[in-house]
């Protein structure tokens, strides 16, 4: 038997697929966040290997004929740690390593030129010709870039909520979904009353999202929440981040579908809401497992099967673009 095998490692998770040559799924694994540049190549490493040699459980990995590595962050030097992880679990070949944008947009469509959106933790698009990327746009990174995904739908989440803060006003959905979720809860201020207490709120909010960037990204869902609760702050964020992805995807389009891919746009909710009404006249498809696709890119080098496409990913839907 022929195995072909797959690694989705991203800023948040990394996945690990190992299918046999008609697509059927053998072994999954999952581990923690895969991205070298913002988790360090050694993190990455060990997250990597242990999705992959739990996708393997009780395989042989001198089965796997072929492989392919998606690592968000990577730069070139990162392929001989793939090697070594890859001889580590017993698989003979090294993978091709490719960037997320390539599994994600391998997820959703088999398509061979399109336009993918991703929206993750960062966020980016990328025009896809004969399966290669011919075009970028953003993909910047949290600090600089990135815009409409999640760390900036949620680091706009929390700085709305505490300038309200800031303000002496300490109530409404957004305020307190971003304060629960850093666990800053409200208790009497005998010497300050109210605008001291909220005050207080604020710093500790401040002091917990610089010493932990993960916690500003998971806020993100906060947003959409707030916003679905008639929070009119978190509406505009919602409605500023959709216009943001938009343009981006703007920049790279062409003909073939637009995939949609990450966990801002992957799933429903009112970005994703938002951007596919922006995209009205294009196909619009979802991206579905990213291991799936890194997977089935390994077979398709091998076997030539674009046939086999849903059966690697499970398949994936289409959304109405109006």
């Amino acid at each position: 038997m022929t195995l072909f095998a797959g690694v989705d490692a991203g800023g948040t998770t990394t996945r690990a697929a190992v299918h046999a040559a008609d697509g059927t799924r053998l072994g999954y694994g999952t581990a923690g966040p895969g991205n070298p540049a913002a988790h360090g190549a050694a993190a990455a490493r060990a997250a990597i290997e242990q999705a992959l040699r739990r996708a393997l459980d009780g395989l042989d990995p001198a089965l796997v004929a072929a492989s392919v590595a998606g690592v968000a962050g990577a730069d070139d030097g990162f392929a001989e740690v793939l090697r070594r992880v890859w001889a580590s679990c017993g698989v003979a070949a090294p993978p091709r390593m490719v960037g997320d944008v390539d599994v994600a947009y391998a997820a959703g469509t088999a398509e061979p030129s399109g336009t993918l959106l991703l929206a993750g933790t960062g966020a980016a698009a990328a025009r896809f010709s004969g399966r290669a990327v011919t075009a970028v746009a953003d993909g910047l990174g949290w600090l600089l870039g990135d815009e409409g995904g999640g760390f900036w739908i949620g680091r706009a989440g929390v700085r709305a909520a505490v300038h309200e803060l800031d303000r002496g006003r300490s109530s409404g959905p957004l305020v307190e979904l971003v304060c629960a979720h850093f666990g800053v809860t409200s208790g009497a201020d005998a010497t300050s009353g109210v605008t001291g207490e909220a005050r207080r709120r604020a710093d500790r909010v401040v002091r917990l999202a610089q010493a932990d960037r993960t916690l500003v990204a998971a806020a993100s869902p906060l947003v959409a929440e707030a916003a679905a609760a008639g929070d009119a702050r978190a509406a505009r964020i919602v409605g500023e981040a959709a216009r943001r992805l938009a343009a981006t995807a703007g920049r790279v389009l062409g003909p073939g579908p637009v995939v949609l891919a990450g966990g801002v746009l992957a799933a429903d909710g009112p970005v994703r809401t938002a951007v596919t009404a922006l995209l009205a006249g294009h196909e619009v498809l979802t991206a579905r497992d990213g291991a799936g696709g890194a997977s089935w890119l390994a077979a398709l080098d091998r076997l030539g099967d674009a046939g086999a496409h849903a059966r690697f990913t499970a398949g994936s839907r289409a959304a109405s673009a109006g």
